[in-house]
């Protein structure tokens, strides 16, 4: 009888779980909560879809966290196939950005007459489009590449520790790269709060929040990432060996540094002059 249990096989699978159909019926409020904003509309769906998503990572993660740390059932096969998850993640966020890119391009090399939903936006055939005062791309936006190239590094200087098993470099690396995160969503929130345009201003103001927007929002998703990884390895989670979180984390924090230095070339240095 316990011969017919026995796993033949090199691959982990899971338990069966509420915490998937609980977060499908959370994405379905979150984006019922969506519409309803978008239209003017208030109501409680919103938060409400916002709490529920939040719980299914909670739930979802720490499942994922036993299955790794406490239940060892995260073999090299297993995480071979995470990592082919967390590449084709970050190349579907490559996809992302490049449509926000394209439409920043569209606009700006084609500068004319162009139709923003249902009016025409006369940019003067020049871009920026005339009137637009535009940030400096060497104040603000240069100090916030400062800090992500720091940033960038800092994290790699927590992996290295990690595999070397320099617990207090693991720390300090990535309490660092946690600070300097938070620093470059202080100082861009100080820029949007004294941005001389509004997001529906036209369409130089448009794609530029939609890109730096999202990638605000991506570093902000970054920091929460390394700071749960700052507490699992407080606690030990990790071994030389064995931390492909942390290695995401770190995946995620390089990809977001990369899509900073094109925003800056190419939304704040080309596209304001």
């Amino acid at each position: 009888m316990s011969a017919g249990h026995e796993q033949n096989h090199p691959y982990h699978l899971v338990d069966p779980s509420p915490v998937p159909f609980f977060g499908a019926i959370s994405g379905g409020v979150l984006a019922l909560g969506m519409v309803f904003f978008m239209h003017d509309v208030t109501t409680w769906v919103l938060p409400v879809g916002v709490l529920l998503v939040a719980a299914t990572m909670v739930f979802w993660w720490r499942q994922v966290i036993n299955e790794a740390t406490h239940q060892g059932h995260h073999n090299k096969v297993v995480q071979l196939g995470l990592r082919y998850g967390m590449v084709l993640f970050i190349a579907s966020e490559v996809m992302f950005f490049a449509a926000f890119f394209w439409a920043f391009f569209d606009a700006s090399l084609f500068a004319g007459e162009v139709q923003q939903f249902e009016r025409v936006e006369h940019t003067g055939g020049v871009w920026p489009p005339a009137g637009v005062e535009v940030f400096p791309a060497f104040h603000l936006p240069l100090l916030n590449t400062m800090i992500l190239l720091l940033s960038g590094c800092t994290v790699t200087w927590a992996h290295h520790a990690l595999i070397h098993g320099d617990r207090q470099g693991l720390l300090q690396g990535l309490g660092l790269t946690i600070f300097l995160g938070a620093v470059f969503t202080a100082v861009q929130a100080y820029e949007y709060g004294h941005a001389a345009f509004g997001f529906t201003d036209g369409i130089y103001s448009s794609t530029f929040y939609m890109a730096t927007g999202f990638h605000g929002f991506h570093v902000l998703v970054g920091t929460i990432f390394l700071i749960v990884c700052w507490f699992r390895a407080y606690y030990g989670h990790f071994k030389p060996d064995h931390h492909f979180g942390f290695e995401a984390a770190a995946w995620y924090w390089h990809f977001v540094d990369v899509v900073w230095l094109f925003l800056f070339i190419c939304v704040y240095w080309w596209g304001g002059n």
